[in-house]
Parts: C-alpha cells; structure tokens; sequence
C-alpha cells in the first residue's frame, strides 16, 4: 500500500509518519493494518512535480497540510483552498480515485466565536472542494473536523495553548492565562493517529452529518490546563504523580508536558536520608496508590522491627541477600506464647515480592558482604501526625 501524508513535517504528520514507520518496519504489529508500506512524505518544501508523481501512485491520502497562521490573511485561502484544488486535481488527472483524508477545522463551521474567521472559510472552502470531489469521482472522503490538538512534538508559541504552557512552564517561564473560564475541547494527538489508521483499514468514525470524528476528546478550561501543568511542573518536589487512570486527560497532558522538559532537565535529585545502617529515598509517592521506595542497607544490619494496623507493604530486593523475619503481634491464645518467628531468604540473582501484612512485626537483615538493596511498595504515603508504625521487635535478644 502506497500512502500520501500531504504535510507531512507537521504536527499530526510527524505522529502519523512515526507510527506508520513502527507498522512498516515490523515495530508495531498491533494495528492490523499489512507492513508492505510505502510512505509518500510530501511538504511545502517539496515540488509540485513530486506531488504529481505521489497523486498516481497512491492508494491512500492523508491530506494534513494546511496555513495556520500566515503573514497575510490571503494566504488562508491560497494554503487551505488552493493546495488542496491542486491535489484532488492531480488525482483527477490520473484518475485515481483512492480515500482522500481531510484535516479540517471546528473553526470552519463558522459559528459562535469562528464566525467570520478567515482561517474557517478558508477550511470551509477546502471542505466543500472534498465533498464535490467526492461526488464527482466516487472516491471515499473522509473529512475530520479537529479542534483543540495536544501532544508530543507540537510547536509551541504558534497555535497550541497546550504546547505553549508546556513549553514555558518546563523552562521555568511565566504562562498568560487571560481568562480561565474560556471553555476548550482537546483532543490527544495518539487518539488522532489511532482514528487515522482506523480510516486506513476502512473503518473511520463517520457521523451522520457525513463528517468523521476522533471519537476520544476532553471538555476542559484554559485556566484547568494551566493549573495541571503547574501541578506537573511542582510534582518533582512533591514525589507526586498526577491521576494515571487509563485513558485520563489527565494522564494524557502530563506525558505532553514530559515532551517539553530541556534536554538537560531530564533528571532531578531526591531526598536521601542516610546514617550508618544505610539510606532511604523515596521516589514516588501517589494520590491513590501508595509510595514507592528504595532502601539500601549495610552488611549485618537489620532494618524495620515494627508492624502496622492498615498499611501494608511489598519488598523486592534487587542486589544483595536478605533475611526478612515476620512475627505476628501478641500471643497465642492456646499456648499463651508468643507466635513463632516466620522467615524468609531472597537475594537479587531471584527476584521475588514478599508482602507484608498488617498486624506482623517483621525485619530485614542484610545477610550479605554487600549493600542490601531494596524497592519497597507501601499501600499509604508515610504522613507523620499519622504514620501507623509501631515498634516492637520481632526476635528476643
């Protein structure tokens, strides 16, 4: 299959491309869509002889090139209408009716706040030169109306509120924020693609206004956005992570935040508490899901001796050999003994989880030559006006 991406150094292009190259190259087999790809990369930069050459070849279009934000108002009407007349009749020329792909605008529905918007007629324009199209040759077009795109590799200070406030909060500049209310559909540039290769294998989300749709998008504020990105930026402090529900806006906006850091800003220190039995960090704590840890102890020390009411915990131990003792608190009503000492051996050469449940005293003891070390998963983020952790040694001296 031979694919034309019109626009192709754009935004949703660069996405589209990436993911058309994972599927081409055997990378990414998930998408049902045959690997025999060849990918018609095609630009303002590129010749109208290379377009020619494109339009009869391809079995499919994807036609994302388009004049956002031009020096004059008349060149809306000249990147949006008019390249796109040259296109369909080049197609026309060869008489190849294949799916034509139209990345269209919400603005150019003309209404409300896009009324009278030359961007929108000049999108409008393009739209009903597909339609007509369409009509004429038979072949399938596919016109999607995008609002509010957000993600990796977005340009910034151009025509993205999303990249621009990343962009800036991730170099430590100010954000404008001129009226928060301002109400905003954002739609996640992985959710485009995915409908983009959708409509490849001849299933795209068609309305029934004869208009196709990404079928993900999220209802928003301006003053929303720039209060989680904030909250990106400060969660480094904090050791927080924002709501990683699956499919979340949330989510979807930290990962685009991520794409914006400095190159040299990729890494941050962590808060080391070390003494002579070793150290621990924390490198995560959560809002629903608990902190995550790292323990590091010397040789022939033990760690722990105290037991929980709620919480509960999982140790790994990547490196070094451990001895871990449970005891369960209190005695044994039928003995009137103290309940028996529980052990466990683990090492770094076999990773393995060992829960440790409420109502245990329970240790770890560095059994080796060498620095234990140890991720630990505990159910609640250590608050010290209620920490739930209470001494009492497992074993007698």
């Amino acid at each position: 299959m031979k694919i034309l991406v019109t626009g192709a150094k754009g935004f949703v292009g660069k996405n589209l491309i990436a993911t058309l190259n994972n599927v081409r190259t055997g990378k990414d087999r998930t998408r049902g869509i045959t690997d025999d790809l060849t990918i018609y990369e095609y630009d303002v930069d590129a010749t109208p002889a290379l377009l020619d050459a494109y339009c009869r070849d391809c079995d499919f279009v994807f036609h994302l090139a388009g004049v956002n934000r031009p020096q004059n108002p008349e060149e809306f009407m000249q990147g949006n209408f008019g390249f796109t007349s040259l296109l369909l009749n080049a197609l026309k020329k060869y008489r190849n009716t294949c799916p034509v792909m139209l990345a269209s605008s919400i603005q150019a529905s003309m209404d409300g706040r896009f009324a009278g918007s030359e961007y929108g007629k000049s999108k409008k324009a393009g739209e009903d030169l597909f339609f007509v199209y369409g009509e004429e040759t038979g072949a399938d077009v596919l016109v999607y109306r995008f609002s509010n795109l957000f993600g990796k590799w977005c340009r910034p200070n151009y025509n993205s509120v999303v990249a621009t406030f990343c962009d800036r909060t991730a170099r430590g500049l100010p954000i404008q924020v001129n009226d928060p209310t301002v109400a905003l559909e954002m739609i996640y540039i992985d959710d485009v693609v995915d409908e983009l290769l959708g409509a490849l294998r001849g299933a795209p989300n068609r309305g029934e206004n004869g208009y196709c749709s990404v079928p993900v998008a999220y209802q928003t504020t301006v003053g929303e956005i720039a209060q989680l990105i904030r909250s990106f930026r400060d969660a480094r402090a904090l050791r927080s992570v924002p709501d990683m529900t699956d499919g979340c806006f949330e989510k979807k906006l930290y990962a685009t935040y991520l794409s914006y850091l400095p190159e040299d800003a990729f890494s941050y220190p962590l808060d080391m508490h070390a003494d002579e039995r070793g150290s621990f960090t924390e490198i995560l704590r959560t809002k629903g899901c608990g902190q995550f840890s790292v323990n590091v102890t010397k040789p022939g020390v033990v760690k722990g001796d105290h037991w929980h009411h709620s919480k509960n915990e999982k140790f790994v131990v990547v490196s070094g050999r451990a001895r871990i003792q449970f005891r369960r608190i209190g005695t044994d009503p039928q003995t009137g003994e103290r309940y028996p000492v529980l052990e466990y051996h683990v090492s770094g050469e076999r990773p393995e989880a060992v829960d440790i449940p409420t109502g245990y005293a329970h240790n770890i003891i560095n059994e080796g030559g060498t620095d234990l070390v140890t991720f630990m998963w505990c159910s609640d983020c250590f608050d010290p006006e209620h920490p739930d952790t209470y001494a009492e040694k497992v074993c007698e001296k």
